[in-house]
């Protein structure tokens, strides 16, 4: 929760940092977790303990097995106090412990005597935690109960029951199912929460029997639905019968709108904002229709309730985007915004009045937003800008107040996302508006003067490059390129030695000048620098040596690199130098496979295939050519993907097991690299068992094992599975290496002819989504992303909870999805408090993937993301999501 809202006169500063629970300790907690088993029980402590245990427990906190029982049994004892608060905490820490199936039969029977017990309080949370710890033989036991509570006179029971229905669906469905009849009646309380949850556990229940929601909709639209929270569920339901019914909202016959239409005169808040977002929503909402939903919504605009104000504005702010000339009733009432105190409000509220505005009121808008800028954060300046974009394309003839007021806020202070939205939207403008083209460069010269961000320099100065010559006088801008060659650091004297050639390929009369530039570079004290240089100059013909045909040097310059970096970095390492020159034309387009593996743990040989190969070929290849040498597994088809080794042994054990992973389209092979460590024995018969109890989804079909595994000397064993055709299945498999032991004499080097069995526990090895996923890079992401087209896209907002930082929330999610980032953007700048990510990568199956992640914090250290999806096929894009969802 927020911090209590304090004046700014009162000295509390070093109060607002203080937490109860700072420094807490796991092993200080469990410790006092003893005072649950003194014979006299102190209530109040006991029940400061256990807030305690549920912190580090909401923290993310792990107990081990052992430990977790001992708080469990001890937890237990506590039933024995009459102490209200006490119970309550005894309740909590039950349902976070979630007991195995042996230890609920020891709360099991005091949980169901307090389920028939006279408090109410006690049934309401014994049925809560009873439903969350069950499985389904006690659920059958106790469904008598169950369905009493959801028809009890005490709401608290009553919706302690329907919840639990809630939850208990995705188990137990059949049984939940048998509850309708009661369900059904307690739609018809009057309690305001029992009603709505009774709704929507009737709604689950018949959610997959479209008539049977049609139905229950007709029927409550008609009746009377109290409570306000109900009536928007039934609002959401009523939207959703619209949508998979397809009617045509100007056909008339439109049975669930006038309820809509009724709910904006309802006299709860709640329920009327629903009911105008739901109407917004409508597909093919017409004009008329959308009148009165837009009147309220205005309504709410010159609320003294911020909520509903922020609320007013977002929704007029997505119904901008289809219906501009609907919402400019509403202008004067959102100017009045721009000051509001909530900067969130103020930001919607000038959004939609940039997609609203008329020409005319370009300029007063300008000024407006002039003073506005410097009082919000830098997300809120993004989404600006961004508006302040599409303003720009919408009226064109306004291109030069919109230029400036873009130049005059990158030189502003700024993130580098800020920064970068800015350089992106005035590059648009540049491309889009023919005589914004000039001055839009001239301002990015400008800043570059200034620019703190390499990668904004370089790209900058790439651009300037394609498009500086275009101009009427692309002499003007020699100037401040050449600039950089003296003032930069050596990644933009890079670039500048490039974006230098470029003029001197496209523009004849320049080329003179150029020549003496590009020689000056001769001298820098960076290879990269003179290296492009002495390129250059020979590819120009500066160094008086023969020049190539204009087309030639303008396709070395200005054609688009399709070439993956990581495939000519290994063509150009595998290289070896001989009288036939290196032909990049032999490089391949597409990335294969993982870089080249190495081994991390030092002091030992690699173990077979966990080592990069000797020869050109990559390592997928030596792994392609390994399995296809074993005949089970030829009929598995083209192998898509081999992981990096996976070590299931710590270092400096007697045996020493990675395991590599390979995906094929109906199968899985795991492929153990073991080391015997030890002189003085030899291993026969060597094989991994798995089980595979906890990866339901696979089944073994085929196991190789080792005949013989001598000192030192790597060998493989393989273990084969099937899954579902074409999908990322996921599982845990426990290992147990299972071998015949021999002794070997040290001196004759001979083994025993008599061996004994023995076994060797290994790490649990987990296949997991990212595992399906390919890391192949694109050369230009926004092309391939506006290539792909729209129609697959598929975007959702996630909430990832509190992070360290930002990076590290960007780190998880990259190593989640398994894709390749693209521009450098999984580098995150320090104090970022927002970040976009491109990434990458072709899905099993040979699906492309593009992804683009925003993430932002939301307060302190709350981080929430936004993933917006396009890929070749829409069942691939919502694979991604389910991958983040279930991450």
């Amino acid at each position: 929760m927020s911090q209590p809202l304090v004046k700014k006169d009162d000295d509390r500063d070093d109060e607002a940092e203080y937490s109860p629970f700072m420094g807490i300790e796991k092993g200080s907690v469990l410790q006092e977790a003893r005072v649950f088993n003194d014979p006299q029980l102190d209530a109040r402590r006991c029940s400061q303990v256990i807030t305690k245990l549920l912190y580090l427990l909401n923290q993310g906190e792990s107990f081990t097995k052992v430990e977790a029982t001992e708080v469990f049994f001890s937890v237990t004892k506590l039933f024995q106090s009459r102490d209200l608060g006490l119970r309550r905490m005894v309740y909590l820490i039950i349902k976070e412990l979630s007991p195995s199936a042996d230890e609920v039969i020891i709360v099991t029977s005091s949980l169901m005597k307090d389920m028939n017990s006279k408090t109410d309080m006690y049934r309401a949370n014994a049925i809560r935690v009873l439903c969350r710890i069950t499985d389904g033989t006690l659920l059958t036991q106790i469904e008598r109960y169950l369905k009493q509570a959801i028809v009890d006179k005490n709401p608290v029971v009553a919706s302690a029951a329907l919840v639990s229905g809630i939850h208990l669906l995705q188990t137990n469905p059949e049984i939940v199912k048998r509850w309708s009849n009661e369900v059904q009646e307690a739609v018809q309380s009057r309690a305001a929460l029992v009603q709505f949850h009774a709704l929507a556990l009737l709604h689950q229940i018949r959610q997959n029997d479209r008539l049977a929601v049609s139905k229950l909709v007709t029927s409550l639209t008609r009746g009377t639905v109290r409570s306000p929270l109900a009536q928007c569920l039934l609002i959401r339901y009523t939207s959703q019968v619209i949508r998979e019914s397809g009617n045509n909202t100007q056909s008339g016959d439109r049975p669930f709108y006038d309820y809509l239409e009724s709910c904006l005169r309802h006299k709860s808040e709640m329920v009327i904002f629903e009911a105008a977002k739901a109407i917004t929503e409508l597909n093919g909402v017409t004009s008329r229709e959308l009148t009165p939903a837009i009147t309220v919504l205005q309504l709410f605009l010159s609320s003294s309730k911020p909520v509903l104000r922020f609320a007013a504005v977002r929704t007029l702010n997505k119904v901008a985007m289809a219906h501009p000339m609907a919402v400019t009733n509403c202008n004067i009432d959102m100017e009045s915004l721009i000051s509001d105190q909530n900067r969130s409000i103020a930001t919607l509220a000038i959004t939609t009045l940039l997609k609203t505005g008329n020409e005319s009121s370009v300029d007063r808008l300008m000024k407006q937003i002039t003073n506005f800028m410097s009082d919000i954060a830098d997300e809120f300046k993004i989404v600006v800008v961004e508006a302040i974009r599409s303003l720009c394309l919408k009226f064109p003839l306004k291109y030069r107040s919109l230029m400036n007021f873009l130049s005059n806020i990158l030189r502003e202070e700024g993130g580098f996302d800020y920064k970068k939205a800015i350089v992106d939207s005035i590059v648009i403008l540049i491309r889009d508006i023919p005589d914004a083209k000039e001055s839009g460069l001239l301002h990015l010269c400008e800043f570059i003067e200034d620019c703190e961000f390499t990668y904004l320099s370089t790209q900058i100065l790439h651009f300037l490059g394609v498009e500086g010559p275009k101009t009427s006088d692309p002499s003007k801008f020699i100037r401040y390129i050449y600039n950089r060659v003296h003032l930069e650091n050596a990644t933009v004297r890079a670039s500048a030695v490039s974006t230098l050639a470029k003029f001197g390929a496209a523009v004849d009369e320049l080329k003179p000048r150029i020549f003496v530039l590009l020689r000056r570079c001769l001298f820098d004290n960076d290879d990269e620098v003179r290296d492009r240089a002495t390129l250059y100059l020979n590819t120009l013909g500066g160094d008086g040596s023969v020049v190539e045909s204009d087309k030639d040097v303008k396709d070395f310059l200005f054609g688009s690199f399709e070439i993956p970096l990581v495939n000519l970095e290994t063509s150009l390492k595998n290289y070896e130098p001989s009288e036939e020159a290196f032909d990049i034309i032999s490089v391949p387009k597409e990335v294969k496979s993982q870089p080249l593996l190495e081994k991390k743990t030092q002091g030992k040989k690699p173990t077979g295939l966990g080592a990069p190969p000797s020869g050109p070929s990559s390592t997928a290849d030596a792994y392609e050519r390994l399995l296809l040498s074993i005949p089970e597994f030829t009929s598995f088809g083209k192998l898509f993907k081999s992981s990096a080794p996976v070590e299931l042994t710590e270092a400096e054990t007697e045996y020493a097991v990675n395991v590599v992973k390979h995906i094929f389209d109906r199968h899985v092979v795991f492929q153990y690299n073991c080391t015997n460590t030890i002189p003085e024995q030899l291993l026969e018969d060597v094989i991994v068992i798995v089980d595979a109890s906890e990866a339901e989804e696979f089944s073994e079909v085929f196991a190789k094992p080792l005949r013989a595994l001598p000192y030192d000397s790597p060998g493989q064993t393989f273990v084969a599975f099937e899954k579902s055709e074409g999908l990322p299945t996921a599982g845990k498999f426990s290992n147990t290496l299972k071998f015949i032991v021999k002794e070997v004499d040290p001196t004759t080097g001979e083994a025993d002819d008599d061996g004994v069995e023995d076994e060797y526990q290994l790490e649990d090895l987990e296949v997991v989504a990212a595992d399906y996923i390919l890391k192949v890079g694109v050369s230009n992401f926004r092309n391939a992303w506006e290539s792909m087209g729209p129609d697959s896209e598929r975007v959702d907002e996630y909430g990832l909870g509190p992070r360290e930082s930002l990076a590290e929330a960007v780190n998880t999610v990259i190593n989640l999805l398994g894709l390749q980032p693209c521009e450098g953007t999984e580098v995150v700048p320090p104090n970022s408090r927002s970040h976009t990510c491109l990434m990458s990568g072709v899905f099993i199956g040979n699906v492309k993937v593009l992804v683009r992640l925003s993430f932002g914090l939301d307060g302190p250290k709350d981080v929430a993301m936004k993933l917006a999806v396009r890929s070749d096929d829409e069942a691939v894009s919502d694979a991604i999501h389910e991958i983040v969802a279930s991450g």
